[in-house]
């Protein structure tokens, strides 16, 4: 079996806000994207709904060269956003915003979509992170994907950025993740013994017209249609750039030493949807504060402890990546916690110094618009 080229790519969907009442733009002005699309060649793109937009880096060697590509995108996109009058912020929901009013992008697809999933597609007003890694043998690509969604729940609780839906502290980390599951075809794959047996189940859809092709499978993981990757797609978008590399890197490094495994005669052991489950739940509704369930131990673990065994478990993977620092940075997210914790805080904060909760609610936009560009400068000698 050829070794993985291991290469990796992150797509990000941001939401669009109006600079002056931090509310989501119905309409986004057709300038802008043709604007932003002249400046990254075919690296940006609308999204379902107008109030959205996606960005997406080149296949990228390391992780060095996609923190690169995914800061010029943000500060690309942000600088033509504020020409417009708007603001970008990278979080998987919006504080306070009602998907009512927002209208979704004009074109084939996405007219096809709102056709077929009528009251449940109109709620999508949510961002997702989705993160390629190259794993070019077709059989090899399934097995993993079988195999990685143990840390699935971890990855996800690393990321939370949705802890408000329509003004309200939802009480969940990820809120995204219940709208996202209103949708068909989402949540944890399905098993596999082969990329032919997956194949079929894809064909069976297909054939009889459920499905244009295997893109509208959306699944938490999935081997993607377009390119010979493995697509993990549970996660939140990072507010952070540096939150985003460091689930990012976590992802790589866990599919490697997967593949070190498989290169030694040895697997991760397979888990049961039925318990992994479990702990893609505690993910969405604690993110990293109350623990994850591990299974042999039949206890729940606090998520630090989990996250230092994991580390440990990468080590060798995170040198050979030349990522140590980007894993090491894990420890920040579990010490000053995710986008959520920000979010939260910041809205308690504006109430206790007076704010009334609308006021507070767009405190939280200003500290999402500020954030998503933290990091984004470019290095000294650009």
């Amino acid at each position: 079996m050829k070794t993985p080229s291991f290469t990796i790519g992150i797509e990000e969907e941001y939401l669009l806000v109006d600079r002056s009442s931090r509310d989501l733009i119905s309409e986004a002005p057709a300038s802008m994207l043709a604007e932003c699309e002249a400046l990254l060649q075919g690296q940006v793109a609308p999204e379902f709904l107008q109030c959205q937009i996606e960005v997406g880096t080149r296949v990228c060697g390391g992780l060095h060269e996609a923190r690169d590509e995914l800061a010029y995108l943000r500060r690309t996109v942000a600088t033509v956003a504020e020409r417009h009058g708007l603001a970008v912020i990278a979080a998987s929901t919006h504080p306070f915003a009602s998907p009512s009013r927002l209208e979704h992008t004009p074109r084939e697809r996405y007219d096809q979509l709102a056709h077929d999933l009528q009251e449940v597609v109109r709620q999508l007003v949510i961002s997702g992170m989705h993160i390629h890694v190259g794993i070019e043998d077709d059989d090899l690509r399934v097995d993993l994907m079988g195999q990685l969604t143990y840390v699935l729940p971890h990855l996800l609780a690393l990321s939370t950025s949705s802890p408000f839906w329509l003004g309200r502290d939802t009480g969940l980390k990820s809120y995204r993740i219940a709208i996202w599951d209103g949708m068909p075809r989402t949540g944890l794959p399905e098993s596999f013994d082969s990329h032919g047996e997956y194949q079929r189940h894809i064909d069976v859809l297909t054939g009889a017209g459920v499905i244009e092709d295997a893109t509208k499978i959306w699944w938490d993981i999935r081997p993607s249609d377009r390119y010979p990757t493995l697509e993990m797609r549970i996660t939140d978008v990072c507010t952070r750039l540096d939150d985003a590399i460091a689930v990012a890197a976590f992802y790589l490094c866990w599919l490697r030493m997967l593949y070190r495994l498989r290169r030694g005669n040895q697997r991760w052991r397979r888990y049961s949807a039925f318990l992994i489950n479990e702990n893609r739940w505690r993910a969405h509704r604690y993110g990293i504060d109350e623990g994850l369930l591990d299974f042999g131990r039949g206890e729940i673990i606090p998520f630090a402890e989990l996250i230092e065994e994991a580390m440990e478990l990468i080590e060798e993977d995170a040198e050979f990546f030349g990522c140590t620092r980007e894993i090491g940075h894990l420890h920040t997210i579990l010490t000053g916690g995710t986008s959520a914790h920000r979010q939260l805080a910041a809205y308690q904060r504006a109430l206790a110094e007076g704010a009334d909760r609308e006021a507070a609610l767009r405190a939280v936009v200003d500290l999402l618009v500020e954030e998503t560009l933290r990091g984004t400068d470019p290095p000294p000698h650009a």
